[in-house]
């Protein structure tokens, strides 16, 4: 079965063809990053125009790349939500487009959905399953007991942690996005900064970095007020070890709770070298749990995990 993935979420614009949820014939990805350097972030306006641009192109290589044609396409996925409206319709109203000219079917994917479905292509998934789903946007643990039975144990109070990397990177001085910058400068300071570890033990499994955040900004405001240095390293170094120790605690304690077979971890911070270091070290202590995470082309926005994550949709019954 050959799905069509669609994905226009955010800032990328992406088009996969996928073989029976697992074969990749084909990922391509158009990634607005360049633009929307110069604004600190992405703008929505902006976004969904260069969407309106460039799908028509993407999708063309996509076939290029996978030597099909859309005769050949079973099911055609889109990204339904959420992310930013305009960049969602244009993805969507492209798949519709396509599903009623050719009479191929369709569906709508949750994005969520489709990060945690990245990681089936590196490895077929063990029920229950425990998935850490961290992004820009979203930073969720969610219990999944069978294919497409996603029930959510937690998620983040207010900032995201790649939203709250992004924000610590601009006090630091680092270019949007700061996420792999800040991870590689983290890796070579030492943790010398007394940060707070955010558990909310009220919220056994919710998140919170907004005061991580503001502690970083105060940190650094109070050592220019009083004329102190501070090392970036190593300040990237204290951060990172504070928001590591709350997600791969939390992971491992639910891990435990749910008596889970798998962890899987999701989203572009799943890319995180400190964060993949940390959760190795600790789910490898757990009796008989596997981890994945996917390849580091898959953990940003892609259409080959809308692909995935469409044709279980559509299979399972």
């Amino acid at each position: 079965m050959l799905v069509l993935g669609i994905e226009t979420s955010c800032d990328e614009t992406a088009v996969a063809i996928v073989k029976d949820g697992k074969a990749v014939l084909a990922n391509v990805v158009y990634s607005q990053i360049d633009i929307h350097k110069e604004y600190g972030g992405v703008v929505p306006e902006v976004a969904s125009r260069n969407h309106a641009r460039k799908i028509t192109l993407v999708l063309e290589e996509a076939f290029r790349k996978a030597k099909k044609s859309l005769s050949d396409i079973d099911l055609v996925a889109v990204t339904h939500h959420p992310g930013l409206i305009g960049s969602l319709l244009v993805g969507i109203n492209g798949a519709k487009a396509l599903s009623m000219a050719y009479n191929i079917p369709y569906v709508e994917v949750n994005h969520i959905h489709g990060h945690i479905y990245a990681n089936y292509l590196e490895d077929d998934f063990r029920f229950p399953l425990l998935a850490l789903v961290v992004s820009g946007g979203h930073t969720e643990l969610v219990l999944m007991r069978q294919h497409l039975d996603f029930y959510l144990l937690g998620q983040t109070l207010d900032d995201a942690v790649g939203e709250t990397y992004d924000k610590v990177g601009r006090v630091l001085g680092l270019d949007y996005p700061a996420g792999p910058a800040l991870d590689k400068l983290a890796l070579s300071g030492e943790i010398n900064y007394n940060l707070p570890l955010i558990y909310l033990d009220k919220d056994k499994y919710h998140f919170s970095f907004s005061g991580l955040k503001t502690a970083v900004l105060n940190l650094v405001n109070t050592k220019k007020m009083q004329n102190e240095a501070i090392s970036f390293t190593d300040l990237a170094a204290s951060f990172q070890n504070s928001v590591i120790r709350v997600l791969v605690d939390k992971t491992v304690a639910a891990a435990k709770e749910f008596k889970v077979k798998q962890v899987v971890v999701a989203g572009g911070v799943a890319a995180n070298r400190g964060l993949r270091s940390a959760m190795k070290n600790e789910v490898s202590k757990l009796n008989d749990v596997v981890l994945t995470f996917p390849s580091l082309y898959y953990c940003t926005d892609n259409a080959a995990m809308i692909a995935v994550a469409g044709y279980f949709q559509y299979n399972t019954k």
